[in-house]
């Protein structure tokens, strides 16, 4: 009986001490819950308020501006009466960041693929660390390096184009240094870390059954990629080119540094000049009037507009596989 009794004591005293080691579980639950919410919150509220400023600044130079904002090329907001449109802006941010989407996408997966399935262990973690060390460089960095180094030897580059391709509307005219192509380069080399990690991650999640499975059945292993890798990460890869998009839409000092501003749209890009949101706002603030400045954060507006369209089509993009959400 006393035996009987110590036992059932013993599995009593467990049976309360679980008790209160779920109890405290939940409370932890709760605390950790409530405190991810209020992130999610704050987060959210910090959008809405910049948002809110954004729109509550650019009103009054909307309300003075003569010309129409979404279709003038022409920006001249300090003039009297004020005139200014976002058309060549949105133009050279558009072509600038699609240029270099479509640079770096390629090279990225590239050594996305190299990294997970063709380089030895030891070379692949320091391959990784050297492609994610480039996010870490500043943005004046790269255009220091761009306005000094790259421009100086993309003539060649850019005669080359024109030489081969003139035909074709993009690369006709007189070729330049200072280009929008030589500027989507360069954001093309800042935004290269950034889909390449992600395409990494991505591709490191693919099932190692499916991949096994495949070269025993006797395939390649370009095979073996283009059979289970690349079908399985496409929604990863597809999500991580749209970030690099909305970086290089958002990028200010590199750009404003390596390219030359002329008024007007120009669809030839290897021609000197054009100019983008982010670099205007940094070249005309300084000496900007009051409806200049209004009209800088209406510019803003829209790119800010434009760049969380961006983040939430590849948030969709991503989402569509659970296995990434």
């Amino acid at each position: 009986m006393t035996s009987e009794t110590g036992v059932e004591a013993r599995a009593g005293a467990r049976h309360r001490a679980t008790g209160a080691a779920m109890s405290t579980g939940r409370a932890g639950d709760r605390i950790f819950a409530g405190a991810a919410r209020g992130s999610g919150v704050t987060v959210l509220a910090l959008v809405a308020a910049i948002a809110a400023f954004l729109v509550w600044k650019a009103i009054p130079a909307l309300r003075e501006n003569e010309a129409s904002f979404l279709t003038t090329e022409e920006w001249n907001p300090n003039a009297n009466p004020p005139e200014f449109g976002i058309a060549q802006l949105a133009f050279g941010t558009a072509i600038s960041s699609v240029l270099a989407m479509l640079i770096a996408t390629p090279i990225a997966i590239g050594i996305a693929l190299f990294i997970s399935f063709y380089s030895p262990r030891r070379l692949a973690s320091g391959l990784g660390y050297i492609v994610d060390l480039l996010a870490a460089v500043p943005s004046i960095v790269y255009g220091l390096w761009g306005l000094v180094f790259l421009s100086q030897h993309m003539d060649e580059v850019s005669r080359f184009l024109n030489a081969v391709f003139g035909w074709i509307p993009l690369f006709g005219g007189s070729p330049g240094k200072n280009s929008i192509f030589t500027a989507s380069v360069v954001l093309a080399i800042m935004i290269l870390p950034i889909i390449s990690s992600i395409s990494r991650e991505v591709f490191l999640q693919v099932p190692r059954p499916n991949v096994e499975a495949a070269l025993a059945l006797g395939a390649t292993r370009w095979e073996m990629i283009r059979m289970s890798v690349l079908p399985y990460g496409r929604s990863g890869m597809i999500g991580a080119s749209m970030l690099g998009l909305g970086r290089a839409m958002g990028e200010t000092i590199a750009v404003a540094m390596v390219l030359t501003f002329v008024p007007g749209i120009n669809w030839k890009i290897l021609e000197n000049g054009g100019s983008t949101f982010a670099a205007n706002i940094a070249n005309s603030f300084a000496e900007a009037s009051v409806t200049g400045r209004g009209a800088l954060i209406a510019s803003g507006l829209v790119l800010f507009v434009i760049t969380l369209v961006v983040n939430m089509a590849a948030r969709a993009v991503v989402a569509r596989r659970k296995e990434f959400v």
